[in-house]
């Protein structure tokens, strides 16, 4: 091998420029391309056969009536598109009871606050002193201190 000027050798291979003329150098083992337009060229060509496998599904599933899907693929929910339809009239009923002060009745809209107890009450009732609530608080408090603290008890040691 020769050496420079600088006592640097140089290598058995000229240096190549990245054919897409990035300016940084490329290898043989990467298509003479540097090492960022070598993985966003795979980006590409995986991003391509997902495309052309999803429509070729697609197209598959729009010849096959019973099932009319949107590939999950799409980010679309797996459920068929009859099923996503809601009632209108159960929901309606739903909301409204939900958007009320489950004692006095008030109207809260967005302002609702929501007790351990699973109901929903106005700046009013949200205490829980105020609303009779039935949730057990000293004991799911015991029970997260017992979960928190475990007892840690070390080993017996042999006595000689």
């Amino acid at each position: 091998m020769e050496k420079n000027g600088a006592g640097c050798q140089a290598s058995p291979e000229a240096a190549i420029l990245c054919v897409n003329n990035c300016g940084f150098f490329g290898s043989s083992a990467t298509m003479n391309m540097c090492s960022k337009c070598h993985k966003d060229m795979i980006l590409k060509q995986e991003h391509a056969k997902l495309a052309t496998s999803a429509i070729k599904n697609i197209v598959d599933r729009g010849n096959n009536k019973e099932s009319a899907r949107v590939p999950s693929s799409f980010g679309a929910p797996s459920g068929s598109a009859g099923s996503e339809v809601a009632q209108p009239e159960s929901s309606s009923k739903s909301k409204e009871g939900a958007t009320r002060c489950t004692t006095c009745r008030k109207r809260v809209g967005l302002t609702g606050f929501s007790c351990r107890c699973g109901n929903l009450f106005c700046c009013v009732h949200r205490y829980s002193d105020k609303h009779d609530c039935p949730f057990d608080y000293l004991t799911a408090s015991r029970d997260a201190i017992a979960k928190g603290n475990p007892v840690v008890k070390g080993q017996k040691l042999d006595k000689i």
